[in-house]
């Protein structure tokens, strides 16, 4: 397991060399965050930002991400032109070093919450979702007030596209990503770059919009879309575990075992209703998931790629990007070593017993 940490460059009030102080921090999780999506990423940028973090003594493990474009998702016939750029851009991340891109198939909205700045009873605040709430909201009214979406629309912007897909199954959205993914999977085949999906956050339907990333079932359809090393995910506990009915520790065990995991992001939620939760510390027992058994899991199957702590509280009176403060993030990264620590030993002792076993 590789340890990393997510920056949003320069403008992120948390530094390289903050993060370069975290106990067992060896990689960074970035994007380019001034080209438009859709347009391929120059060469010289990317490595402007690699050479950058590297000087720091960290790496520039995953790109996260490279924004598929709305047209994509769509199947609009501008789709091949933005597919290519996207093709163009896993090229130039290869040639600057770059294995690993973390992407979405979410229509519209990235991960989106009712609140980013709800106070816990120990007085730090965090990112909640809060079903009802979300219910009352409609989009297409331009009284959209939601954090977590993109606010680079402009509100008739935002209601054209949404209007657009108005008439998008959740089965004609899967003919597109398939589509997107056999066009791009080749050409990160041929470049070693590993592609990583990230699940729907929140795994469900929000404000009409289909949304396919978001279960056992679908991730099994997903990975048949294109059979290869290259074409995995991105197991993100927060996101899937917004679901009490997905188990996360069996997904690890399975989907590592068929080598189909190339990123995780682990976080804790706490389940406060029917499709609401709050972000917690990452400790097992301030939330609903159990933190060891899916590092357990991951341990078990010998994953080896990147990982990073997710979204975290805001602590200490610290102010900055809600869920990307340091504090607790950094506290969440030496929690998730330690429990990786205490899994490889784990794993250790019994591979010696049964070895024991035999050998009598």
């Amino acid at each position: 397991m590789e340890m990393t940490f997510r920056w949003y460059g320069d403008q992120d009030p948390v530094t390289l060399q903050n993060i370069r102080q975290i106990p067992g921090m060896k990689g960074i999780v970035s994007a380019i965050y001034d080209i438009p999506a859709g347009e391929a990423w120059p060469y010289e940028k990317i490595k402007e930002l690699k050479e950058k973090i590297e000087k720091h003594g960290l790496t520039l493990s995953v790109i996260e991400s490279v924004p598929v474009h709305e047209d994509i998702k769509l199947g609009l016939p501008s789709r091949d032109e933005y597919i290519e750029n996207y093709k163009t851009t896993i090229r130039n991340l290869a040639k600057a070093g770059v294995s690993i891109v973390c992407y979405n198939f979410m229509p519209v909205f990235d991960w989106t919450r009712s609140s980013l700045d709800f106070e816990l009873p120990d007085g730090s605040t965090a990112l909640i979702y809060e079903e009802e709430k979300v219910k009352q909201m409609d989009p297409l009214t331009g009284e959209l007030s939601l954090p977590g979406w993109d606010s680079s629309y402009e509100p008739e912007q935002l209601k054209n596209l949404l209007l657009s897909y108005q008439n998008v199954s959740e089965e004609q959205l899967w003919n597109n990503l398939a589509y997107f993914v056999k066009a791009i999977m080749p050409t990160a085949e041929e470049e070693n770059v590993k592609m990583a999906i990230h699940p729907d956050d929140p795994p469900w339907s929000i404000f009409g919009l289909p949304r396919i990333i978001t279960g056992r079932e679908n991730l099994e359809r997903f990975t048949a879309l294109y059979d290869s090393p290259t074409n995995g995910l991105c197991l993100c506990s927060g996101s899937l575990g917004a679901n009490p009915e997905i188990d996360l520790p069996e997904l690890a065990r399975y989907f590592g075992g068929k080598e189909k995991i190339n990123f995780v992001h682990l976080r804790n939620v706490k389940w406060t209703g029917e499709r609401s939760f709050e972000e917690s510390a990452h400790l097992s027992s301030e939330g609903s998931l159990d933190m060891y058994e899916i590092v357990r899991a991951l341990r078990e199957v010998d994953y080896t790629g990147p990982v990073r702590p997710d979204h975290g509280r805001m602590i200490w009176g610290e102010t900055g990007k809600p869920g990307y403060g340091l504090y607790d993030r950094a506290l969440g990264a030496t929690y998730l070593n330690g429990l990786w620590e205490a899994a490889s030993k784990e794993k250790g002792r019994q591979e010696a017993s049964n070895e024991h076993t035999i050998s009598s």
